[in-house]
């Protein structure tokens, strides 16, 4: 089986099963464990950050960073295609209290004139601006990259207005390495950074909240209040530290992939392949004939597994699971299909 439907389906490798298995640990609630301790320890390092948090998940840990930051009845201003917004229950409001105001981006940025236009004016009986939430790579755009010189003017704009920005970069080390930037420079200025071990790092559980020492001493109150305290946790820990050591630079492996897939369809009428920056494939189909759900249903019965996004559109995406042949057996099948 083929599966494309995300980077989130990798598997542990055998050497990261040995370093679980080799795992030291403790009462991680206590503060005990030693992997999950060095974890937080260079992660909090690679993103030059203070501190960081390890969370059971990438949901969890963008919405920690909004309790934090934000109080009830405010709002967070955010991309009106981001995960955050679509793709988390509406957390935000139900567990937090917090309003999303969402804005219309360009094709990879939200237009600082927009934001500008959102923030609280000042007036008293208007909503308060709590914090401003970015996504670096775009997963809904097709993994593409959140540029420099945008982020840099809209994290000015939030400073001059004394409001934190947090940055949903659950796969960061995508763009990292796409751009050969480091992540502590591509994430400088956020108060808060969220990036997930088990996408394209390949470790099966986990994500990290990156911040301040206060901030990480808080957020680690709300994600015990939100049932996220863990205690011999160290068993993932490991795998997490391993995919730091070991699975960052193999990126550069699944932007290739998807750009020999993405290659291989873009000369079929019947269809508009994006240009992968990353590790993500979007297919929209211009005829009505073909749905992106029929698509998918024909490219299962061939062991292909991909996903919908909307009714027009498929999403591919690659990781360590997914060689080279793989990529080129798809772009036959959907070549066959359509």
């Amino acid at each position: 089986m083929i599966d494309l439907r995300s980077d989130t389906v990798t598997k542990p490798v055998p050497e990261m099963r040995e370093a679980i298995k080799q795992a030291e640990v403790g009462d991680d609630v206590y503060g005990e464990d030693p992997t999950v301790n060095e974890l937080q320890r260079k992660a909090a390092e690679k993103f030059g950050k203070e501190a960081s948090l390890f969370v059971p998940s990438g949901s969890m840990g963008n919405q920690v960073s909004i309790n934090v930051s934000t109080q009830p009845g405010q709002e967070v201003i955010l991309d009106s295609e981001c995960h955050i917004y679509n793709h988390e229950m509406g957390a935000m409001s139900s567990i937090s209290g917090v309003l999303p105001r969402s804005i219309e981006t360009e094709k990879n940025y939200l237009p600082i004139d927009k934001v500008r236009e959102n923030i609280w004016p000042g007036e008293y009986y208007f909503t308060k601006t709590g914090l401003i939430a970015l996504e670096n790579t775009q997963n809904q755009k097709g993994g593409v990259i959140y540029p420099e010189d945008k982020k840099d003017k809209l994290i000015d704009l939030a400073d001059e207005r004394d409001i934190p920005v947090h940055l949903d970069g659950a796969r960061i080390f995508n763009a990292s390495i796409a751009t050969n930037t480091p992540v502590n420079k591509l994430t400088e200025g956020f108060t808060s950074v969220m990036f997930c071990l088990s996408k394209g790092l390949g470790a099966p559980v986990g994500s990290m909240v990156v911040g301040s020492h206060d901030f990480i001493e808080e957020a680690r109150r709300v994600r015990k209040t939100f049932g996220g305290g863990m205690r011999q946790v160290g068993v993932l820990a490991a795998a997490g530290l391993y995919a730091l050591e070991n699975h960052i630079e193999r990126l550069g492996e699944d932007h290739e992939n998807a750009k020999i897939l993405a290659d291989f369809l873009e000369d079929l009428n019947q269809i508009k392949v994006n240009d992968p920056e990353t590790n993500i494939i979007m297919i929209e189909l211009k005829d009505d004939d073909l749905s992106a759900e029929r698509l998918v249903e024909e490219l299962e019965k061939k062991n292909i597994l991909t996903g919908t996004i909307g009714s027009q559109k498929i999403r591919m995406v690659t990781h360590l699971g997914i060689n080279r042949e793989d990529v080129e057996k798809t772009a036959e099948v959907i070549k066959s299909i359509i």
